[in-house]
């Protein structure tokens, strides 16, 4: 089983236990006091999990080229000593591990940013000095001396960083590079800068030190590579010294998702495939591949000699050596929402992972088996309370899960209901197989009360039941128009072809998607890619086409009372995406709302054009949600204390990442 992935890839001078890397991702470790010794304990748990080769997160060669102020670099002799505390417990581990040389360019958070031209960053506040002839070798020279350095601390090899927008990507393409001189013009002087930095790096380290490029080869930005350009680079890159050649897609101020949880799996690991052909050296592909089958089929398909996965090994560290064992069932699965590890990035906080809150914190966050175990009672199978008995039970506590309804999973079983968040359900069914594994007793169809509590003589009881939707409060609002975004998503009403949508936070915005999408429509990758307006043939520079989305098979109005635009409380990196799906599909959002009344007509509303009545089928409501607390307070009535997590502690926007790791803290510490 998994044949592909787990042989063993020879590099010549080394080789690899199997195909496996892990991408690099910024997790903000190393730039907090401490951090280095809390990322030698995260790669190092990485390494003892079976993983062929880790890339760490970027590391600037030189002050200009840090993410932000005081951001990671590698220029000094004492810096050296700091990453070696990395490579020592990575290499103790059985593992091999790179460095990225990260020079940020014009999309560095800071005022010392540089470019090869003064263009600001869409997505930057702060604008980029041109970069002289002077400048641009003295940063070539340090790329260089940041891989000596690297080499001095251990690393087994660097990722020159080359795509993704930043400073080498900012040079080769027109987009960025307005320059007339040597640098600057035809395309062959704006390669000159990557050739130069891979070259002189392959000159100082001799032949036996891995050196990946992170090759563009598809920019999804207007006046992007073409891919004839393309497969120019790739070969010079492999003439002058690459050892691996690793897959980038799209800027980071690109308007083409492309490692979010709407993605399809292996979206793009076509473009890979085309270069396939071009180069002799091993390739990578990269992108939403988060589990053995996927990444399996990417090279039995010859797409790829290698596959990045990077977010999969945040949600479960052992993903190798469960696939090695055939345990692939037992995989704490990517979801790719992006809650905790991206969007903590951008925010510079210690990035995690929502289904995995020990990633990054794993010298915080300690699962040690207990001393003295204890029957602790869990009421409600969401995803507090499943991540709850799971941590309890893997400590060796005993666990009884009480759920009232027929599954668990709580609200992930609405989740997976929507159109791209189908990976939910990945999560449900990890807790399914671990629960079973670790013998929690689960008591389904079961709604307990507090005198059953009371009779078990529970040491703990933990209340993790959930929330309760806030109900409408108008005139009309048992009319029988109006209905629950829970009956809609566990289809118990069959909605019209006009709907009025209160409320536009997560919720509302999820509905809004279930609602436009069609039921019948293919969610596979062509469709996915016409949609977003990539151009799958690459016959225009960048890959991008003009997009074209499918139509809405329902009017929707997506409805909320305070101003301002719609999806400000939506996830940092992803927030964007789902605004732009359903503008796309024409959903008409309206801020400022006040509801009058339901009735026969329809939803009466008043905004500042005056008084309006939204001829409409259906009011879906999404207007919030309060703490389930029916069963605490039914406890604290009979004197019996209990602990709330979860929605039943704090209902704000459903927020999985909070409750879940409360709950996994919780039952770390009892």
């Amino acid at each position: 089983m998994y044949s592909h992935l787990l042989s063993p890839l020879n590099l010549g001078f080394t080789t690899l236990k199997n195909r496996v890397l892990m991408g690099s991702m910024h997790t903000n470790l190393e730039e907090i006091p401490g951090g280095f010794e809390r990322a030698a304990v995260y790669y190092a748990e990485r390494a003892k999990g079976q993983v062929g080769l880790i890339v760490t997160g970027g590391i600037a060669p030189n002050l200009e080229g840090c993410v932000a102020a005081h951001a990671a670099k590698l220029t000094t002799l004492e810096e050296v000593a700091q990453h070696r505390l990395i490579t020592d417990a990575v290499h103790a581990a059985d593992g091999k591990i790179c460095m990225q040389i990260l020079h940020t360019g014009r999309y560095g958070y800071h005022p010392k940013t540089v470019a090869p031209s003064p263009i600001q960053a869409p997505i930057n506040f702060f604008k980029p000095r041109e970069m002289d002839g002077s400048d641009i070798l003295r940063t070539i020279d340090d790329y260089v001396q940041c891989a000596v350095l690297a080499k001095d601390a251990g690393y087994d090899g660097v990722e020159i960083m080359g795509s993704e927008g930043y400073l080498i990507n900012q040079f080769i393409a027109r987009r960025t590079n307005q320059r007339e001189d040597e640098w600057g013009g035809n395309y062959k002087n704006r390669i000159k800068f990557p050739i130069q930095i891979v070259q002189k790096t392959r000159e100082a380290l001799g032949p036996n030190f891995i050196i990946i490029y992170r090759l563009s080869m598809l920019d999804l930005v207007e006046d992007g590579s073409s891919w004839e350009e393309v497969v120019v680079l790739a070969k010079e890159i492999e003439k002058v010294g690459a050892t691996i050649i690793n897959t980038g897609i799209g800027w980071h101020e690109a308007r083409v998702p492309t490692i979010a949880t709407m993605v399809p799996r292996k979206a793009f690991a076509w473009v890979t495939k085309k270069l396939k052909a071009e180069v002799k050296i091993p390739l990578v592909a990269v992108n939403r591949i988060n589990s053995p089958q996927t990444a399996e089929e990417v090279l039995e398909e010859g797409c790829a000699d290698m596959v990045s996965m990077a977010r999969p090994f945040l949600a479960d560290p052992h993903l190798v050596f469960k696939a090695m064992e055939n345990r692939a069932d037992e995989i704490n699965t990517c979801i790719a929402c992006n809650q905790a590890c991206l969007d903590h990035t951008f925010q510079l906080k210690i990035s995690s992972c929502i289904v995995n809150p020990q990633a990054c914190h794993e010298t915080e966050l300690k699962y040690i088996p207990t001393l003295q175990p204890k029957s602790i009672a869990i009421v409600g199978a969401g995803p507090a309370g499943m991540a709850f008995a799971h941590i309890a039970a893997i400590r060796g506590h005993q666990v009884t899960l009480y759920e009232d309804s027929s599954r668990i999973g709580g609200q992930f079983n609405l989740a997976k209901e929507i159109p791209g968040k189908e990976e939910y359900s990945e999560t449900i069914r990890y807790y399914e197989v671990m629960l079973q594994k670790h013998h929690v007793n689960i008591l389904l169809n079961h709604k307990v009360h507090g005198e059953e509590l009371i009779g078990k003589k529970y040491d703990h009881i933990i209340l993790a039941n959930g929330i309760k939707p806030r109900n409408l409060d108008i005139i009309g609002a048992n009319h029988p128009k109006v209905v629950s975004y829970t009956d809609v998503l566990q289809q118990k009403v069959i909605i019209g072809k006009s709907v009025a949508i209160i409320g536009s936070g997560g919720i509302g915005f999820d509905v809004a998607e279930y609602l436009t999408h069609h039921p019948t429509s293919d969610d596979d990758i062509a469709n996915f890619l016409q949609e977003w307006g990539v151009d799958h043939n690459y016959r225009h520079a960048g890959g991008i086409s003009k997009p074209m989305p499918t139509s809405s098979p329902r009017e929707v109005f997506l409805l909320k009372r305070s101003g301002g635009k719609h999806g400000s409380t939506l996830g940092k990196t992803t927030g964007w995406i789902h605004k732009a799906s359903l503008i796309s599909k024409g959903v008409k959002m309206l801020s400022d709302v006040t509801y009058l009344k339901v009735d026969d007509q329809g939803l009466h509303i008043s905004i500042k054009d005056g008084v309006q009545i939204l001829n409409v089928d259906h009011v879906v409501v999404c207007a919030g949600q309060e703490p389930s607390r029916d069963l605490y307070n039914e406890l604290l009535t009979l004197g019996i204390s209990a602990q709330l997590i979860g929605g039943a502690d704090e209902a704000s926007e459903l927020d999985a990442k909070r409750a879940i790791n409360q709950a996994c803290t919780l039952a770390a510490s009892i």
